[in-house]
């Protein structure tokens, strides 16, 4: 085992607290306005809980048309305006929001601050995702979640302008919540050598964040003023350059996937101790895979031009291996879990907890999502098989949903009673579990099977070729089953705060499997 001994004893007791019911003392004004971290990341677990609700709405809408061939509910532009805001709603709304508030309300506790550095920046961060989403719903623009010059200049109706301001509030928004958690994570006042994985993921995604989101908030600004005719940067037909707008929008973009991602690791390394009831099978592995994904995470965005190069010379060459190389520090945290999985036996207690089957969960989807990355990598098929058909949905979706969507459950559900005081129900809660592990499944692996069939992105209809017919019928049908499982999900934590089970003390003391085995001592005869 490398970690050292007091390092192991940290793991597990990092995440230890009492629960409380902090909900019986919330009102608009302390949610909105107070500078307890606590707070601030219940508002931020709303707000980005909100999102995925109208998120998925949309999801589901646009789903239900491509069910079957031939236009059934409505044409192109409200399906384009339907997964616009369904990409970008979910990818700027939830996932990141999602994670980096389970983490404004873990690291202060296990960095043992008790406080977030810099809250007026974090309550910055939250109102302009705020407006960001407000003035994507109005504009309703039609340009997808890349917004691809110039057909984002092209597209959107007199509304556009909006969506290009959102960008713009969004890589804002982003940017200060990189600062609060730089920051927060370095107002550790311990060594280096006992600095928590929390401390290390929450530095590596402030440093991922600071760097690239001014990228995203260029590109936003730009767009904006070349539909004002002010400048012409990324516009052909007046001197502009479309490979200006992908060196910044990638810039930002391929980093972009981690930003989910890290946390979630982080959360990972934190929980996961609590349910083995032992230690991490390493810690130094851990710190060198988010130091070496920090790095590699900003030499990869090349490959996204791959579909738009003509010529491949020694640049697109050192990108496919850069690529390749970033399999690296997400195999050495794979292979840290799986390896902390195998060193022992698991005690009972943590096997059935919710939180551990979503860690499960979600550690078997970024398998199946990362392994087709060598595909990705590669270049002679990149063009028309990898980023023109439903084989990079299903990847993203196999990263976003089936992990880190899913460790964001498993950091919710185990946060649940330090929130209310409450437990949640436990069937309700496994009834989510297995729908969304059927439904993300069948999702992902039908996406797979849609981009292998050469499925087309971005159609509202196609040919009724039997095999495409089939697939999208079964993606649509997977889908409906994630959305169940939410509304269980929701179901579940409004009743459990009213009836669930009264919690007084730390509802996650598992003891280890050779502990909890070891029969109680039998008092002597007149003892």
């Amino acid at each position: 085992m490398v970690a050292a001994t007091h390092d192991n004893n940290r793991d597990i007791d990092a995440a230890r607290w009492d629960p409380k019911d902090l909900l019986a003392e919330l009102d608009l004004r302390r949610l909105l306005f107070s500078d307890d971290y606590r707070m601030i990341a219940l508002k931020g677990l709303l707000l980005s809980l909100s999102m995925l609700a109208l998120a998925g709405t949309f999801g589901l809408t646009f789903r239900a048309e491509l069910t079957a061939p031939d236009i059934q509910f409505f044409g192109a532009r409200p399906y384009m305006n339907l997964m616009t805001l369904h990409g970008m709603l979910m990818v700027f709304g939830f996932l990141i929001p999602f994670v980096i508030s389970l983490c404004y309300y873990v690291m202060p506790r296990v960095l043992g601050t008790e406080r977030l550095e810099w809250p007026a920046l974090a309550h910055a961060s939250w109102w302009l995702l705020v407006v960001a989403a407000v003035l994507l719903i109005i504009g309703r623009p039609d340009f997808t979640w890349t917004f691809y010059a110039p057909m984002s200049l092209r597209v959107g109706g007199p509304l556009v302008w909006m969506g290009y301001l959102a960008i713009v509030l969004v890589a804002i928004s982003e940017f200060l919540a990189g600062l609060v958690l730089l920051r927060s994570a370095l107002a550790w006042r311990g060594s280096w050598r006992d600095w928590p994985l929390m401390g290390w993921g929450m530095m590596t995604e402030g440093v991922m964040l600071l760097f690239s989101t001014p990228a995203l908030g260029l590109v936003g600004l730009l767009l904006f003023t070349d539909w004002l005719t002010l400048t012409a940067v990324f516009d052909p037909s007046r001197g502009g350059s479309t490979t200006t707008f992908l060196w910044l929008f990638w810039f930002y973009g391929h980093p972009a996937v981690y930003l989910p991602l890290v946390p979630a690791i982080a959360l990972i390394y934190t929980l996961l101790p609590r349910f083995l009831a032992r230690p991490l099978w390493s810690k130094i592995s851990a710190i060198i895979a988010f130091l070496t994904l920090l790095v590699l995470s900003f030499g990869v965005f090349h490959h996204h031009f791959q579909p738009v190069v003509n010529e491949h010379t020694w640049v697109q060459r050192a990108f496919q291996i850069l690529t390749l190389l970033i399999f690296i520090p997400s195999a050495l945290h794979v292979f840290n879990w799986v390896a902390s999985l195998l060193e022992g036996p698991i005690p009972r207690e943590g096997r059935e907890a919710i939180p551990f089957k979503f860690i499960i969960g979600s550690i078997f989807f970024i398998i199946i999502g990362g392994v087709v990355g060598y595909i990705n990598a590669q270049i002679a098929i990149n063009t028309e098989f990898i980023h023109n058909t439903y084989w990079i949905p299903g990847h993203f979706h196999a990263m976003f949903l089936g992990f880190c969507a899913q460790v964001g459950m498993a950091a919710l559900y185990y946060l649940y009673p330090y929130f209310t005081g409450r437990m949640y129900n436990q069937r309700l809660a496994n009834l989510h579990f297995w729908l969304w592990q059927v439904g993300i499944f069948g999702q992902v692996m039908t996406m797979y099977a849609l981009g292998y069939a050469f499925f087309p992105r971005w159609v509202v209809d196609y040919l009724p070729i039997p095999l495409w017919s089939s697939l999208q019928f079964w993606l649509t049908v997977s889908v409906t089953l994630v959305g169940l499982g939410f509304v269980v999900l929701a179901w579940n934590l409004l009743w459990s705060y009213r009836r669930g089970e009264v919690v007084t003390r730390d509802p996650w003391a598992i003891k280890p499997a050779a502990e909890a085995a070891r029969p109680e001592a039998v008092p002597a005869a007149g003892e």
